[in-house]
């Protein structure tokens, strides 16, 4: 099996390279286009890969084909692809917007496709990704995507319109939580502690919550109800936050990138 990554940068570089370190797929089976001749040289030396600046070439020679470019270049790129396509290989795409309808317009309606929704801390091994078939996938080719990335964090299977609520609920909610991290900090430093040991204190208590949700099977309100203690710090941070809207601010914030996400779906 030939994974060719047609775009190797911030996202689909995490994804290559988490892939190869966790031994889900092997270098000699793994293929990179790049446009950047200089990039793409220092990417094929440093991961033992062959490298490709054919975007046509790379379709021939791959079976599982990961699209890692913007959104905007889907209309250039896609000819490319078309000319070597053919439907026993599966393709892969990351990019916001670009719907499995788009896809198999261009490249047929028997076409393999698959469409994932990454979140960034994938680069750490601690990612959450979406997928999302269409009904040519069978079961075995959606098996071997979903272990593809689980080397990058944790992978759910999902509906395609569901993707704009998993772009809500982690695509896009890692800036959310690093804003709340921030504030955190700020209001820790400008009590007195060191600005470093600050962020320290922040992250890990989000870390550290984090993995309370998902390993103790307790709702996250549940957890909030077990650390606030009657007339203790915690309600009082707690009842402060529900004054100012603190729930209502980050659904908010959640609805936004949805609707952002509905509105420029090709």
């Amino acid at each position: 099996m030939k994974y060719g990554f047609i775009g190797a940068g911030n996202m689909g570089g995490a994804i290559l390279r988490r892939a190869l370190s966790s031994g889900v797929i092997a270098k000699e089976d793994t293929l990179v286009f790049g446009v950047n001749i200089e990039k793409l040289t220092r990417t094929g030396y440093e991961l033992g890969v062959d490298t490709y600046t054919d975007v046509s070439n790379i379709v021939e020679d791959s079976d599982i084909i990961l699209f890692g470019f913007k959104p905007q270049m889907f209309d250039d790129v896609m000819p490319e692809v078309k000319k070597s396509y053919i439907p026993s290989k599966v393709i892969i795409s990351m990019a916001a917007g670009i719907s499995i309808a788009y896809l198999e317009e261009h490249l047929g309606k028997d076409a393999k496709i698959v469409r994932i929704m990454p979140n960034t801390p994938a680069f750490l091994g601690c990612g959450m990704i979406s997928v999302s078939r269409n009904g040519n996938v069978t079961d075995e080719e959606l098996a071997n995507v979903v272990t593809l990335f689980e080397s990058t964090g944790k992978v759910e299977v999902v509906d395609e319109e569901l993707i704009h609520a998993v772009i809500g609920a982690s695509g896009s909610s890692p800036a959310f939580t690093y804003m709340y991290i921030d504030a955190l900090a700020k209001e820790a430093s400008a009590n007195g502690i060191d600005p470093d040991q600050a962020l320290v204190f922040a992250a890990q208590a989000v870390l550290g919550a984090a993995r309370m949700v998902l390993e103790t099977g307790e709702t996250p309100e549940q957890l909030r109800i077990n650390v606030c203690s009657p007339g203790g710090t915690t309600i009082e941070g707690v009842n402060k936050l529900n004054e100012l809207g603190f729930e209502e601010i980050v659904r908010a914030g959640a609805r936004a990138s949805i609707e952002k996400s509905k509105s420029w779906t090709k």
